[in-house]
């Protein structure tokens, strides 16, 4: 049996001009657009245009200024890692990447699947802590993929996954590591360790994956891992909707923290990005000196040997004829409600 493992993410342009830009803004207001309440589909499509378009000439300022994204050839990279490590484990897999809003997307990388011959898909979203825009949508988009290409291999679906042993040592190991690189201590009265995550319309938690708590959980578990008890959690909202977010903005945390340095731990994310290097190092950094505080920023351990070995786990523990019993506890996924979904989160 052929198995194909979807590694799926979010995605951003590799190249910081306007007709790369614009588009990838355009794809994200039109997945997102029930958040400006209801309309026609063209609607929908004249709104979001009109809003990348105002969006678009910031963000490539961003993208100019980190040298452009390295999220895609991170991505790439995390797959190669993957598909070698599962050879290693004697699972002759083939890893294909699919992109959300830029290319390759998820119904580029389902089509090269069928083409190959797989017989069964393993859809893993590299999103740690499952939400409804990142997690739930990308594997929508698959399915969508396959019912328009009316194709039915076996699939395998994985939502949330930060309970893994192995993701939280690998946090509290890398956050330990760089702090001692840089001097500091967490346990000195006048550091704060401060979590960033990304944030998300409270929308979106009206049903579905209960993100704020898969936030506050890992926080704790990685903080515990390393030995603090003091900690804060900040949440990177973005203002192009008048929605109401996930609270406290991480400007605000900053702003109020009682502390003389801060250690920023990007808890959500998995590669390094737009929101890691341009809205933290840059944007916050400024905040935090402008504020009196020294700031320090632990970078994403995206290439961790370690990381790879916990998507192999996971991909292995998918593809067990009942993953509920296994070594892992991966269970069925109740928030999505699928017989072939699962994850560590059901188990609460």
């Amino acid at each position: 049996m052929k198995t194909g493992v979807m590694v799926l993410n979010f995605g951003e342009p590799e190249e910081a001009t306007k007709e790369t830009v614009e588009p990838f803004l355009e794809r994200i207001f039109m997945a997102n657009s029930a958040l400006s309440g209801s309309s026609t589909p063209e609607e929908a499509a004249a709104r979001s245009r009109k809003m990348a378009r105002a969006r678009a000439p910031g963000l490539i300022e961003e993208y100019l200024e980190i040298g452009g994204s390295p999220v895609n050839a991170q991505a790439r990279q995390q797959a190669h890692q993957l598909q070698r490590e599962l050879k290693r484990q004697g699972l002759a897999a083939t890893c294909y990447i699919g992109m959300q809003f830029v290319e390759p997307f998820i119904r580029e990388a389902v089509a090269k699947a069928k083409e190959d011959g797989m017989d069964r898909l393993v859809a893993l979203p590299v999103y740690p802590l499952c939400g409804k825009s990142t997690t739930v949508a990308a594997l929508d988009d698959l399915q969508a993929a396959l019912d328009d290409l009316g194709w039915a291999p076996q699939v395998r679906e994985i939502t949330g996954w930060h309970r893994h042993p192995a993701y939280l040592r690998l946090h509290a190991d890398h956050i330990s590591e760089y702090v001692v690189s840089q001097g500091i201590t967490l346990h000195d009265a006048g550091t704060k360790l401060v979590f960033s995550a990304h944030g998300t319309p409270l929308k979106y938690l009206d049903d579905g994956p209960r993100y704020l708590l898969y936030v506050e959980e890992t926080c704790r578990m990685i903080a515990r891992g390393m030995g603090v008890v003091d900690y804060v959690i900040g949440y990177q909202n973005h203002s192009n909707r008048a929605v109401d977010w996930t609270q406290p903005d991480i400007e605000t945390v900053i702003k109020e923290v009682d502390a003389k340095k801060v250690v920023v731990v990007a808890v959500s994310f998995m590669h390094e990005q737009s929101e890691t290097l341009s809205e933290l190092d840059i944007e916050l950094r400024k905040e935090a000196e402008q504020a009196g505080l020294e700031f320090y920023r632990v970078p994403v351990p995206h290439d961790s040997p370690v990381f790879t070995e916990l998507l192999a786990d996971l991909v292995v523990n998918a593809l067990r004829n009942e993953p509920v019993m296994g070594p892992l506890g991966m269970k069925r996924c109740l928030c999505r409600g699928r017989p072939n979904t699962f994850c560590l989160n059901a188990s609460s």
